[in-house]
């Protein structure tokens, strides 16, 4: 997964190899009935973007935590087998593809009634990165707003890679192992009135969930 960002220093780019281990299965009692399951090993993709930051296209998107095992429906064109089976021929598909295929925003272009699930992973970025609890949203229409003026959001790509699963996000944010051992999540959370948890006065409500396995599966 490769993210290109335009800024007025030039194209900033960074990328990260994930593998997405796919088994159809199939009820010998039952043949008709199948079952899908997927296993994703990788890491978040990280560009560099100089004194402006940093920015993380994560494992999940805003609506999918499971982002990344939906990659083939986003990048395949439908197809059947020779046996007729849709999700073989798509799979069958996805693997002839050598070019880089670019997201869509939101999976409207596979089904028009996901038109509301997004088809991007989600970006964030952080206001200081050496602090997790600082971790933002980023809007992937206004990148303006998280960087500064002259930066947009190109596009993100997939392809098909033979090179080794990406390993290396523990060396760009110092605070992976020490929010692993405190639970995994970034925004701090305290007790409300009613006994429920919700993120702590002044941080986004809305990234509670967020925690370190969107950023690497090995959290």
């Amino acid at each position: 997964m490769t993210v290109e960002v335009d800024t007025p220093e030039g194209l900033k780019t960074g990328s990260s190899v994930i593998e997405i281990e796919t088994r159809l299965e199939t009820n010998p009692e039952s043949p008709a009935s199948q079952r899908t399951s997927r296993r994703v090993k990788g890491e978040a993709a990280f560009v560099n973007l100089g004194e402006r930051g940093s920015l993380f296209a994560l494992l999940r998107s805003e609506d999918d935590v499971d982002f990344a095992k939906r990659i083939m429906f986003l990048m395949a064109p439908k197809g059947r087998d020779k046996n007729g089976d849709p999700f073989l021929g798509r799979f069958n598909n996805m693997l002839e593809m050598t070019e880089p295929v670019e997201l869509p925003a939101t999976q409207a272009e596979i089904n028009p009634s996901l038109a509301e699930m997004k088809g991007q992973p989600m970006l964030v970025t952080f206001g200081d990165l050496d602090d997790p609890s600082s971790v933002a949203r980023v809007d992937p229409d206004d990148l303006a707003a998280s960087f500064g003026d002259g930066v947009s959001l190109r596009r993100i790509t997939v392809q098909m890679t033979n090179d080794r699963v990406t390993t290396n996000i523990e060396n760009r944010i110092s605070w992976f192992d020490k929010v692993e051992a405190n639970g995994g999540g970034l925004v701090p959370m305290v007790r409300n009135d009613r006994g429920r948890y919700e993120a702590a006065p002044g941080y986004d409500e809305s990234l509670t969930g967020l925690g370190l396995s969107s950023f690497s599966t090995e959290a």
